[in-house]
């Protein structure tokens, strides 16, 4: 597989990162591109329990919704490894978790004359799917989708360390709004912010920010972790120059997260992402590429070592 192929399956997988909210939300104003409200029985601020009524039941509305369409903007600092910008659209599901995005910008594309247009990233079974686009499959003998099932990559791994590092970030993969929204409610700083309107939807904005060591709190996928790799892992991101997430919503009067704005400050400059949710509750129709268009990674890589260990021992002999 060509290097430029391996540069956007690492750019997918680092935008899946970015859905499952690992890489926290951002600050700032965010009008949503709409006027406040002039309404002035709606333009007071809620007290803390109304702001956490409104939010659980945000978050038990988004749970049961199980599925929404999402259009997503990824903007990451040019500093950056794979720095850019990515947008996404299509459909995510959780319970069970489903993905179905294609992705288009220029994270994936900056630097390759070959690189497709835009790529479409399928999850569903625990089983990722990228479609690598034409190059690829004529280096694949047709084959453009690379299947990665990460509990199988584990398991093979035989590593205890590896296999925790993999299933952790599975569970942390494709995270869905309520649980943005579980995450907001943990916040020491939540504020109301107001009533704005959102593509002509009347919201309530919210925002509030979680430190590292408040955010691995709220979040039960860092559960796995000893206490020694957690505070490992917060002392690494706080001699990163990171300093915690920031994290902004906007519901509407039906109770479900319209709009959401995910950043975080790095050395290099603000990851920011901006997800616009519609049509909660519909069915997440969601399939696995053709098995004749597809390879595996894990069977590729297992190939290829046989193959080096074969020309060893030759050489040897």
């Amino acid at each position: 597989m060509g290097m430029s192929a391996w540069k956007r399956a690492g750019v997918c997988l680092t935008a899946a990162a970015v859905v499952a909210g690992v890489a926290g939300c951002q600050g700032g104003d965010g009008d949503g591109g709409g006027k406040k409200a002039a309404d002035s029985a709606e333009s007071r601020v809620q007290t803390q329990n109304e702001m956490t009524k409104v939010l659980q039941a945000a978050f038990k509305k988004t749970s049961e919704a199980k599925s929404s369409k999402v259009r997503m903007t990824i903007s990451t600092p040019a500093g950056a490894e794979g720095g850019g910008t990515m947008e996404m659209s299509g459909v995510q599901g959780w319970d069970p978790d489903v993905m179905d995005m294609t992705m288009k910008g220029s994270a994936f594309t900056a630097g390759d004359p070959d690189a497709p247009e835009q790529i479409r990233m399928i999850m569903l079974d625990n089983v990722m799917y990228m479609d690598m686009g034409a190059e690829q499959a004529a280096e694949m003998d047709g084959k453009r989708w690379m299947k990665m099932d990460f509990g199988a990559i584990a398991a093979a791994s035989g590593d205890a360390e590896i296999q925790k590092q993999l299933t952790g970030g599975l569970e942390n993969l494709n995270q869905d709004p309520a649980q943005q929204l579980a995450l907001l409610l943990e916040s020491p700083s939540l504020k109301h912010v107001g009533p704005e309107k959102v593509d002509g939807v009347r919201t309530q904005h919210y925002k509030g920010t979680l430190s590292f060591e408040e955010m691995f709190d709220a979040n039960k996928s860092f559960d796995m972790l000893s206490e020694k790799e957690r505070e490992e892992l917060i002392a690494s991101a706080e001699k990163s120059g990171l300093k915690g997430y920031d994290t902004q919503v906007w519901v509407n009067e039906d109770n479900y997260p319209v709009k959401m704005v995910v950043g975080m400050k790095t050395p290099q400059g603000t990851l920011n992402m901006t997800a616009t949710y519609s049509d909660y509750g519909a069915k997440a129709e969601v399939q696995a590429p053709p098995a004749q268009d597809t390879f595996d990674l894990m069977e590729m890589l297992q190939e290829l070592e046989g193959t080096e260990a074969d020309s060893e021992a030759g050489f040897s002999s």
